[in-house]
């Protein structure tokens, strides 16, 4: 086994989430595409095309199981929340959660809050001095939505809608999309709200699959909400470049396939 620095032209970055994989590819330290995939098989990971096959990947994951089938790439290094230079951590805090927020901060400034959409929806905080002042865990939109199809008898499957319903919905459907949608809102001004009040002129950055989502229906439910929003589908992976570059003793494992 190789010890080397860090320091290849092309890169990639690899966040194995709850529900699937999000990809990052770098060249040196740009950040020049983001996508998103399924989960892959043993046999995938052995068959990535190029220039997957010959590239560092860096590898952050909330699910183990997952993780394993990725021990064996032959160029791979795993960001551990000990590696993470922020304050306060707790060690069953989400990685992901803890890279967005390095991301977000190191790039919007501190105090930050972070509002991540993805599969869960959470709050996390950061104050000026980059120490955790802390967060909330709520189910993501979709899975508020497929919960109550799935756990109920006669409730229809419903999937989010391109604009904000109305309020007083006349169909169970719209009942559904009403119900969640506003009181999810509701609970987001409500924390970004408490948090001004503590952290005056912090940034709030909102980052996940559903951002998007929800940045349309914030300007039809709170538009006085939105100019405060700062939409970063990035945040994760400034902290993981962050990380890679600005750490002195982070080495890459080059491994023998």
């Amino acid at each position: 086994m190789n010890h080397s620095p860090f320091s290849p032209d092309l890169w990639f970055g690899l966040m194995i989430g709850n529900s699937r994989l999000h990809w990052a590819r770098f060249s040196g330290k740009d950040l020049s595409a983001i996508w998103h995939s399924d989960y892959l098989s043993q046999d995938d990971i052995q068959n990535l095309s190029a220039p997957l096959q010959m590239a560092p990947i860096i590898l952050a994951s909330v699910v183990a199981e997952q993780t394993q089938r990725w021990q064996y790439y032959p160029h791979l290094q795993i960001i551990t929340l000990d590696q993470i230079p922020l304050k306060n951590l707790y060690p069953t805090l989400g990685i992901d959660r803890a890279l967005a927020g390095l991301g977000a901060g190191a790039i919007l400034g501190w105090p930050v809050l972070v509002i991540d959409a993805g599969t869960a929806l959470t709050f996390t905080g950061f104050n000026g001095d980059r120490t955790l002042a802390g967060g909330a865990i709520l189910p993501g939109l979709s899975l508020q939505f497929s919960s109550l199809h799935d756990n109920t008898g006669d409730l229809p499957a419903v999937t989010l809608p391109d604009q904000l319903p109305s309020r007083w919905a006349l169909t169970t459907s719209a009942a559904i999309q009403s119900g969640i949608l506003y009181t999810t809102l509701a609970g987001i001004g409500d924390f970004i709200t408490v948090w001004l009040e503590q952290f005056p002129g912090s940034q709030i950055a909102l980052t996940g699959g559903d951002a998007q989502a929800l940045c349309r229906y914030l300007n039809s439910y709170s538009p006085h909400l939105l100019p405060q929003i700062q939409e970063t589908p990035a945040a994760l992976f400034w902290g993981m470049a962050e990380i890679v570059w600005n750490a002195e003793s982070f080495r890459i494992n080059f491994r023998n396939p």
